[in-house]
């Protein structure tokens, strides 16, 4: 975990966040500038003042130098939180970016609740570090040099005295940061775990209900929502601890400089002007350290969160996640995103010699084939032998730890799996529909699509009849993961998008999976349209999807052996 005040990994993820941070350090010093020009002003106004006198020229200086400082410290603020913007939103690309290059394989293996809030209320929690203490962090360089320059001018016995016990507030400081740095580390380990296991908890709630044991999650709950609020406490209470201790430390070194100058101003050693403008700026240069030391304790939560989403953003794609199930895992090579130009339609398809081997099993071994152009080939095998990672290996969700996938001689490792993607079709074993209309779950692909084209594609798809049960038809608002319809249903809907994606590549995973007969067979129609004149790749467990097939391939401990083909009319 880092403990440093600042991540210089900030700055290289984004970029943009340097011109704030720049203007930052300007204004900090622009700052410390101010503060010495107006304890100046002002010690020598109450100078002239136990005389009687108006000095006007110090009088006009004071009030310019509190005004400067008022807008200086607007601008700091204004800035802050703009480097605050910056970087959350850079951030959160960045963490939803790294989710999408690791792939479905990789946050098969991850928490997603502690992703959301990680990217949510996890990176909110940067805003205190960037408005409070990262300003109060270059004030604490600057002031604290600004001031000792010129009480050295002043008087150099005082500065001495300022120098020997300035670098008491860091040193203790730092001292209760490693423990509030712990308990922080605590205290966001409890949040995540919450919020990921209440979201677990929500997605899960029919099957505890049906099981019994909703009430008992419901006092887990509670009970972790308990030690988050302890874990939380306990970071209080070490920084309300802090806040007393740099408050008595910077206490007792102002005053060692106030009672020698005070004994010397009685016994004439020293000026009055002199005398006040020590005293004025000797808290100056304490007062910065000790609100760093404070405002870090409210920005330790956003540094953790900071740390885990640079970590995140930086993992290697070849990290595997530890608990996954082997169909869903990811290999130790994840597919990379190459630069290389797609080849132009799907062409000839070749695995040569390819071996995916995930942390706990090997997916395939030494598997060598090849797909010719519009050939529909059938895929079975038990679960788990690694039918899903052939499909995984052409959507580049995964990528070969041994050997090679080409298309048309192309490396598919070395291509801009984007561009290559557009030319894919999928349809999965189960479709995820988004809580939206269902005319925008069909146009997932193609959000331009027009009205003429979605109708055709609900035609070919068999779900006319579904579209026109619904209240508003295609206007229909579908709940979450496409709550309101059927299984079979949002297999049609995913059928749908794949009409209209109209790509010559198709690659379906046991589509008819889960269905009742009625259900199969209309999707079963559905799909002999959509595969029609195209190159197809189907993962089968019931044998209606082999009668028209090409070939048949049974992948069985990794590896991959090819059948006969099915007479026509013996899979019904």
């Amino acid at each position: 975990m880092n403990r440093r005040p600042f991540d210089p990994r900030l700055l290289r993820r984004v970029p943009a966040a340097r011109r704030d941070l720049a203007m930052l350090a300007v204004l900090g010093g622009l700052t410390a500038l101010l503060v010495v020009a107006q304890a100046t002003a002002l010690a020598t106004l109450l100078a002239t003042a136990v005389d009687g006198r108006l000095h006007r020229p110090a009088l006009a200086g004071f009030v310019a130098a509190v005004a400067a400082r008022a807008l200086v410290s607007w601008a700091q603020g204004t800035v802050a939180a703009r480097a605050a913007a910056t970087v959350k939103a850079a951030l959160r690309a960045d963490l939803l970016g790294s989710v999408a290059r690791h792939g479905p394989t990789w946050v098969a293996g991850q928490r997603a609740g502690q992703l959301a809030t990680l990217a949510g209320r996890g990176l909110d929690a940067l805003d205190p570090y960037f408005t409070g203490y990262l300003p109060q962090l270059v004030l604490s360089v600057t002031v604290p040099l600004a001031v000792l320059a010129r009480i050295v001018l002043a008087d150099w016995s005082s500065a001495v005295i300022i120098a020997l016990t300035l670098p008491l507030i860091p040193v203790f400081g730092a001292l209760l940061g490693w423990q509030a740095q712990a308990a922080t580390e605590r205290q966001w380990r409890r949040l995540s775990l919450l919020g990921g296991h209440f979201l677990d908890m929500v997605a899960g709630l029919p099957t505890l209900r049906a099981f019994g044991r909703a009430r008992a999650q419901v006092d887990v709950v509670r009970r972790m929502a308990d030690g988050h609020r302890q874990a939380t406490m306990k970071t209080l209470r070490i920084a309300f601890l802090s806040a007393l201790v740099l408050e008595l430390v910077a206490t007792l070194s102002v005053a060692l400089v106030a009672v020698p100058v005070g004994i010397r101003l009685l016994g004439g050693g020293i000026t009055l002007s002199t005398a006040l403008l020590v005293l004025l700026l000797t808290p100056e240069a304490y007062l910065p350290l000790r609100a760093a030391g404070s405002r870090f304790h409210a920005s330790m939560e956003g540094l953790t969160a900071l740390d885990e989403a640079l970590t995140i953003s930086a993992t290697p794609e070849t990290a595997a996640p530890e608990t996954a199930a082997p169909e869903t895992a990811a290999p130790e090579g994840a597919a990379p995103t190459g630069g290389r130009a797609a080849p132009d339609g799907p062409g000839e398809i070749r695995f040569e010699d390819v071996t995916v081997e995930y942390e706990r099993t090997t997916a395939l071994r030494n598997v060598s084939l090849t797909i010719r152009p519009g050939e529909r080939v059938a895929v079975i095998g038990p679960s788990g032998a690694g039918k899903s990672t052939l499909l995984s290996l052409l959507l580049g969700f995964v990528s070969p730890t041994a050997g090679r996938v080409t298309v048309d001689g192309v490396d598919l490792a070395d291509v801009d799996l984007d561009a290559w993607r557009r030319q894919l079709a999928w349809v999965p074993q189960r479709a995820h529909l988004f809580a939206g209309s269902l005319a925008d779950n069909i146009r997932l692909g193609a959000p331009d699509t027009p009205d003429a084209a979605l109708a055709r594609a609900v035609t070919d798809a068999a779900l006319d009849e579904v579209v026109a049960a619904l209240p508003d038809g295609l206007a229909t608002a579908l709940g979450e993961r496409g709550h309101g319809l059927s299984s079979g249903q949002r297999q049609r809907v995913a059928l749908a998008r794949a009409f209209l994606r109209d790509a010559p590549l198709v690659l379906l995973d046991e589509p008819t999976a889960r269905l009742d007969t009625a259900s199969e067979a209309v999707v079963l129609a559905a799909t002999r349209r959509l595969v029609a004149g195209r190159t197809a790749l189907l993962v089968a467990h019931r044998p209606a999807l082999l009668e028209d097939a090409d070939r048949i391939l049974r992948v069985e401990d990794g590896r991959v052996t090819e059948l006969s083909p099915v007479p026509a009319g013996r899979a019904a």
